[in-house]
């Protein structure tokens, strides 16, 4: 009986970037893939040497000849395994996004990625060319014949045909596809189609980490010849994945492989906006964070993901009461922080508040108070959490959601100052799912019930609710569901049964707020069309429809 073929996966985070530590560790981990795991074959995700996505750094030649030099000094060290490592592979004046193929010492062959992405957040063909012989890369261990192919190309037929033409039974696919909560469903179903197709088995290795605004859950997967999909691999874990193959059957059968507990969309949600802050804070060097705690729920929500994401001890909450501000706000914001072992701060903005208002008065004269008032106190509470920040070295942290960004419903150079706005993709609705998610796990609630019962307000006028401004989030948010994430017209949307007058004026506020948007933080992607990179609309702009 011929012995399976053993397949090790690399899901871990590599760095944009971090060129020489990358290929330290790929080095390392061809190493321990052989000794350790006595893997035959040893598969690294997409571009592991330059880290996903490297952007413009693709754009510097000596970025470039870096990566290059990187990989072959990991060929050099490869023996006794062979070794699939992505980089971004240069030839004259053109840069393809590559997998070179590393044994005995060398790098045996290299295969050129043929579909470049260019959608949504890829940016592909703005860096990469395809090569016009798109040759196909099959390479044989212990009589096994393998090929490869990266990530956007599985979703095409052609380049699955040609490795299947060409006699390979098994298909090594490395990718660096960020995390989508409605993407793992999809993703399965066209690798069973795949195998069905063409009778092969498919290895599927994605990357693992957050990088911007962006965040890789990893989630890998084997699928049978038959298209039996195996399940995923824990999400937004770092881990060795190894599968032995049995050439025969064409079947995978797991050696070491931890899958999920909990693949909900809350449970999947708050590992990735967890991993995604605390990678953000890793990789820029912020061991700290500061939040301004109010007693409302995005605040509350926010503080228990930091606790998670870096510990209680690197996280510092802020209570900034003003006139407006209920004693019951103050409250919930301290039995938080005692539940959570977070240290609290108090500042009362009343001072700086009173003198900006009596800096103004001479120009303000009579006029009525308004909404410039209000910004007033949410620009006071930016400066101190922006002081504290820059004064303790810490990283603010932004509480504002989805809705309040989509509509404007927050206040620029105030509630809006931070580095890292880490529920910028959850809908107001989501935001009050998650948190009843997260006091059904690990114990105790972490988020007071009282906070997720009140209604919300910014607490910046005498008893104000935010639904004096908007309609209620269950409304709102469908109708800005509709709109941005399905790109729904505004015609559409009132044939669903929505409010022509409330559709209109929500839209209207979409749109004056996209300035707002282009100077908001960062904050991790979890949806199809979040704000930032993969939603650009121009700010200058007269489409209404």
């Amino acid at each position: 009986m011929t012995a399976p073929l053993r397949i090790a996966l690399a899901q871990f985070d590599f760095p944009v970037g971090d060129v020489a530590r990358n290929a330290e560790r790929i080095t390392e981990y061809i190493a321990q893939a052989r000794d350790e795991y006595g893997a035959d074959v040893v598969l690294f995700p997409e571009l592991a040497i330059s880290g996903y996505p490297p952007e413009d750094l693709l754009l510097r030649p000596r970025f470039l000849a870096d990566c290059e030099s990187a990989l072959r000094q990991i060929a050099a060290t490869t023996t006794g395994i062979t070794a699939v490592v992505g980089w971004p592979e240069t030839a004259g004046s053109v840069v393809y996004n590559a997998a070179s193929v590393l044994r005995d010492g060398h790098v045996e062959q290299t295969y050129r990625k043929r579909e470049l992405p260019n959608y949504a957040v890829f940016d592909e063909r703005r860096y990469f060319d395809v090569d016009p012989n798109g040759e196909t890369c099959v390479f044989q261990v212990k009589d096994v014949t393998l090929g490869l192919i990266i990530c956007e190309d599985l979703w095409f037929p052609e380049p699955l045909a040609d490795t299947a033409r060409a006699g390979a039974s098994v298909v090594l696919i490395p990718n660096a596809s960020p995390y989508d909560r409605d993407k793992h469903a999809q993703r399965d179903a066209l690798l069973a189609e795949r195998c069905r197709d063409t009778g092969q088995a498919l290895a599927y290795l994605n990357v693992v980490g957050g990088q911007d605004a962006l965040v890789f859950d990893g989630s890998s997967v084997v699928a049978d010849g038959d298209g039996t999909v195996h399940p995923a691999a824990a999400a937004f874990t770092d881990q060795w994945l190894v599968v032995d193959y049995d050439d025969a059957t064409r079947k995978f059968r797991p050696v070491q492989w931890v899958d999920d507990g909990d693949e909900s969309r809350e449970a999947l949600a708050w590992r990735a906006i967890v991993r995604g802050l605390r990678d953000y804070c890793g990789k820029n060097g912020f061991q700290k964070v500061w939040l301004g705690l109010s007693g409302g729920i995005d605040s509350a929500l926010v503080l228990a993901m930091a606790v998670d994401a870096l510990g209680a001890d690197h996280v510092t909450a802020v209570r900034l009461p003003s006139r407006y501000t209920a004693g019951l706000s103050n409250d919930l914001a301290a039995e938080q922080c005692r539940a959570l072992g977070v240290k609290l701060e108090a500042i009362s903005i009343e001072a700086p508040f009173k003198g900006f208002l009596e800096a103004l008065a001479p120009m303000f004269g009579d006029l009525p108070v308004d909404v410039t008032e209000e910004n007033l106190q949410s620009r006071s509470r930016g400066v101190i959490l922006m002081a504290l920040a820059n004064k303790f070295h810490g990283l603010l942290l932004t509480t504002g959601n989805k809705s309040e960004y989509a509509v404007g419903y927050a206040t620029i150079y105030g509630d809006m100052c931070g580095g890292y706005a880490p529920i910028k993709d959850l809908y107001k609705t989501e935001v009050f799912d998650l948190a009843r998610w997260r006091n059904t796990v690990g114990g105790a609630p972490v988020i007071p019930p009282e906070v997720i019962n009140r209604p919300p307000s910014a607490e910046l006028r005498e008893n104000q609710k935010d639904q004096d401004s908007l309609p209620p989030y269950d409304v709102l948010d469908a109708i800005l569901f509709r709109y941005v994430d399905q790109e729904q017209s505004r015609d559409e949307i009132v044939a669903a049964g929505f409010d022509a007058n409330v559709v209109d004026r929500m839209l209207r506020l979409v749109r004056i707020s996209e300035w707002k948007r282009h100077q908001a933080a960062p904050g991790p992607k979890i949806s199809r069309r979040a704000f930032g990179r993969e939603r650009r609309y121009p700010i200058t702009n007269k489409y209404s429809s």
